[in-house]
């Protein structure tokens, strides 16, 4: 049973993870051969002020861009 675990920052839609989530279970089911029941996924997600990149926090990140 393959597990998959994701670590990202917050701010997608669940529309969004699901797409992502099934992506990933067709491309187990298809490299791996298991049946898609079998198939975990777990997201977790961080606030963008608990993520830093480059000394930067996501927000600090986020506000330079604008």
């Amino acid at each position: 049973m393959p597990e998959i675990t994701i670590s990202m920052a917050a701010g997608r839609t669940d529309e969004q993870k699901a797409g992502m989530m099934r992506d990933i279970t067709k491309a187990l089911v298809t490299n791996l051969g298991v049946d898609a029941e079998a198939v975990v996924i777990q997201i977790n997600e961080a606030p963008l002020h608990h993520k830093m990149k480059g000394g930067k926090t996501f927000v600090e990140r986020k506000a330079a861009q604008k």
